[in-house]
């Protein structure tokens, strides 16, 4: 008992000091111990935002892709079946992709503003020629944001790995 009262004497005195001391600053234990603490918070909150990040970014790139196939739809449906992409609304001409933007967005009536690839920010579409596959893989995922083939109305995100379920980003 005797040995508590002293110690608690001790920490009391020790207080006393401290707040009449301006020079007063926390110990290096204090310190040491206040950023682990804070690195053990962090490294147990830093994965569920992380998770979040990337179920957001699919979220987003799941619903740009059904706005952009509505577009292509509602636009092939309003020209005689000949989708965005082919000047002149004339399928014998090549395809280019700034017709497509174009078409797509001129005075909003389908798109407001051009789509963004949520995964690398860029909104710029990659047109496939009538005579090209469609590539089995994303193509320059640091150039465009979509891989688009207006023959078939197909259009793609234009990204490598899979979502949290395991689906390939390119599939969607």
């Amino acid at each position: 008992m005797l040995k508590t009262l002293l110690t608690i004497g001790f920490f009391m005195r020790n207080t006393k000091c401290r707040m009449q001391n301006p020079k007063w600053a926390f110990t290096l234990w204090e310190i040491l111990i206040t950023v682990g603490i804070i690195g053990i918070l962090a490294a147990i909150v830093l994965p569920l935002f992380q998770d979040h990040i990337a179920k957001t970014r699919s979220s987003a790139a799941k619903d740009n892709l059904r706005l952009l196939r509505d577009a292509i739809e509602i636009y092939a449906v309003q020209n005689n079946d000949v989708p965005p992409g082919y000047p002149n609304n004339d399928r014998s001409e090549t395809p280019r992709s700034s017709r497509f933007s174009g078409q797509l967005t001129r005075d909003g009536r389908y798109l407001s503003e051009r789509a963004e690839n949520p995964f690398n920010g860029l909104v710029a579409t990659k047109t496939i020629t009538d005579a090209e596959e469609f590539p089995a893989e994303p193509l320059e995922t640091d150039t465009y944001g979509w891989i688009y083939k207006p023959a078939t109305k197909t259009i793609k995100l234009n990204w490598a790995g899979t979502d949290e379920d395991g689906v390939s980003y390119f599939d969607y």
